[in-house]
């Protein structure tokens, strides 16, 4: 039998359940976007010069992009044109079908996608022009249902007769013109590190007399940069020529979201929010307007209710349309509209929250955790949308587009992390979503494992086990289960079972209700594993059928002239686990010592029992502390040892012999 652990690996149960549940996940298409065509799916392989006489041969990638070529023009209004030329070779099955079908998303209010070229080149030499009748242009997926936002829309090619050894040679326009926030532009660009691409040209084409200084990567820098008079002025021309020699090393990018170009011609954060502010801040007409909406809520009127009731309509009321942020130019909808209509984008529902209440911050967070604050001012930089209200003496970090969040609980990944803030004048200010110290005022996080279980004289086990949960863990099942149908509740119920160490089939499974977000969250299943014991064995060992409690491992030593960093338990936490097993008829069973140990980082306590035919165990742990000084290691990791010697005792089983 398996450990079992309570504190499951949140980022990994998380994606597991994402790509599983939701109605918009689906994988990466062959072409996402014009700058990056394609999957990177090689394997590392060593450098050629580590390489040993009788390595294996490097194997192939699905399909290698032999030439990468973009060139972006930008002009003084704001308006720009980006140009994309790649030729691809396909090697196998795989390849063919990671680009059978080409996608290209755009906004067709301030955006144009033209493809003027598709080819394929068969291995046999002949030649192949994609016709025009191939390429389709319809709503995103994500605003099918949404009618407000049918100009966010999705260009696609369908190539067919690829085959493996084709090549396939394509040419993508994009051009902008009347972006909501021009005349500033802004433009980012990764290079390639991945061995996809075998060679990578850049062109960078600016006008002079914007004064546009692009920041680059020094690993990166161009071949050339020279001014060139054209009949439309002066121009400022940045060209990179990068090849990746054959069978080096597969490196991924050191972070997401840090570019090797960037730029912008927002002199500051401060001018940035103001132009955001002036996007997304509702005008005094619109909060009077959206106001009068908000006072048909129920409880609105109530003494302190006015944040519960409208972040409650706003979050659940509000179906969320899940486009990228910033894919309407950051323009949102009149607060009305989006009142009625019933459903709206990050943008348009911070907007009627801030016009509900009269007022709110937007807290802009970015991909990437570097401090930014020194970085040009791009709004290419974020990724998601909170909303910063205070009412009460407390300042409120909220999360309007995940629909079943409790009030004030975000996401962990954005917890504690540098955002921008758009304030009420206008101004900026980089600070840390969710206070750690708000967060734990409004809840005390905490976690419930129940199992009910009984084995069978053939060895079976069947169980009922239920979960209930308060905080992170919660947040991460109420979204899994909301996004699901619920015929795929017992394949949601698989993965919890399995992150925990729990073997079996999963079936019945049931969920509290996901917007009933005032109260804990729970998930109950029932779960059968034949032959779990073999009776033969004389003495039988068996742990307790719980899940494992999963403390943070111990701070590795420092280097030779390194600080020691602390040690993180996290949020403060409450675990509880417990269990009561049924044995069959005429089995003895001798159980462990109980365990307690009381600190100031942490409590821990378990008890162990049997009484007519049935075992019973508990365990609980209790996190106090957020961190632990590092001159304290050896305190934390003597309670970790004790705790983990508790956890690897097991019951004595052994049955009468039967006739």
């Amino acid at each position: 039998m398996k450990d079992f652990r309570v504190f499951f690996p949140l980022i990994v149960l998380a994606g597991a359940v994402y790509f599983l549940v939701s109605p918009t996940a689906k994988p990466s298409a062959a072409q996402e976007t014009p700058q990056k065509p394609a999957e990177k799916t090689a394997e590392k392989t060593p450098d050629k010069a580590q390489e040993k006489p009788d390595a294996k041969p490097t194997p192939k990638l699905p399909a290698e992009i032999e030439l990468l070529e973009t060139k972006v023009r930008f002009e003084t209004d704001g308006s720009s044109r980006k140009e994309v030329h790649a030729r691809v070779k396909i090697n196998d099955e795989l390849g063919a079908r990671q680009f059978a079908r080409l996608n290209f998303n755009f906004n067709r209010a301030f955006e144009q996608v033209d493809i003027p070229l598709v080819r394929i080149t068969h291995a046999s030499g002949g030649t192949v022009d994609v016709l025009p009748s191939a390429v389709s242009d319809n709503p995103s997926a994500a605003v099918v249902n949404a009618p407000a936002y049918q100009d966010v829309r999705v260009k696609s090619v369908r190539i067919l007769g690829l085959e493996p050894g084709d090549s396939l040679e394509y040419r993508v326009i994009t051009s902008v013109s009347h972006h909501p926030l021009a005349p500033d532009f802004w433009f980012d660009h990764a290079f390639d590190r991945t061995g996809v691409v075998s060679r990578e040209i850049f062109d960078l084409d600016l006008p002079a007399s914007t004064k546009t200084v692009p920041k680059i990567n020094p690993d990166t820098p161009p071949e050339s940069s020279s001014p060139e008079q054209t009949g439309n002025g002066a121009r400022v021309i940045y060209h990179w020529d990068r090849k990746q020699p054959a069978h080096t090393a597969l490196v991924e990018n050191s972070e997401p979201g840090v570019p090797d170009v960037t730029l912008s011609t927002f002199q500051s954060w401060d001018q940035l929010a103001g132009r955001l502010a002036k996007l997304l801040a509702p005008t005094r007409e619109e909060a009077a307007a959206a106001h009068r909406k908000a006072v048909t809520i129920p409880d609105f009127a109530s003494v302190d209710g006015e944040l519960q009731a409208c972040y409650e309509f706003v979050s659940k009321k509000i179906r969320t349309v899940d486009l990228p942020l910033g894919a309407t130019g950051y323009k949102r909808r009149n607060p009305v509209e989006v009142f009625d209509s019933g459903y709206g984008s990050a943008e348009d529902k911070f907007g009627l929250f801030a016009a509900m209440l009269g007022w709110a911050e937007a807290g802009l967070v970015p991909e990437s955790n570097r401090t930014l604050s020194d970085e040009p001012a791009s709004p290419a930089r974020f990724i998601h949308l909170l909303t910063g209200h205070f009412q009460v003496g407390r300042y409120y970090w909220l999360d309007l587009n995940l629909e079943v969040a409790p009030l004030g609980m975000i996401p962990p990944q954005f917890r504690n992390k540098p955002i921008l803030v758009v304030k009420k004048d206008g101004t900026s200010d980089w600070e840390t979503a969710g206070n750690p110290r708000i967060y734990d005022q409004l809840y005390k996080s905490s976690q419930a494992v129940k199992v009910n279980a009984s084995i069978e004289a053939d060895g079976k086990l069947t169980a009922k086990i239920k979960y209930t949960m308060r905080g992170d863990n919660e947040l991460l099942l109420r979204v899994a289960f909301h996004q699901s149908p619920r015929e795929k509740w017992n394949e949601v119920a698989q993965l919890l079972a399995l992150s925990d160490g729990f073997r079996g089939k999963i079936s019945n499974t049931n969920a509290s209700d996901a917007y009933e977000t005032r109260d804990p969250f729970a998930v109950e299943f029932e779960i059968a594993q034949p032959k779990f014991l073999d009776w033969s064995k004389k003495p039988l060992r068996v742990p307790a059928i719980l899940p494992l409690l999963g403390l943070p491992d111990p701070p590795a030593k420092a280097k030779p002239g390194e600080t020691a960093p602390p040690i993180e338990l996290g949020t403060p936490l409450d675990v509880e686990v417990s269990a009561t097993v049924g044995l069959p008829d005429g089995t003895g069973a001798e159980v462990p010592a109980g365990t307690s140990l009381q600190r100031d980082f942490a409590t821990y306590e378990s008890h162990y029992s049997v009484s007519n035919g049935t075992l019973t165990a508990s365990r609980r742990i209790n996190f106090i502390l957020r961190t632990i000084p590092a001159d304290r290691a050896a305190e934390y990791i003597a309670f970790l040892r004790t705790v983990q010697n508790d956890e690897s005792q097991v019951f004595l089983l052994e049955r009468a012999a039967t006739k």
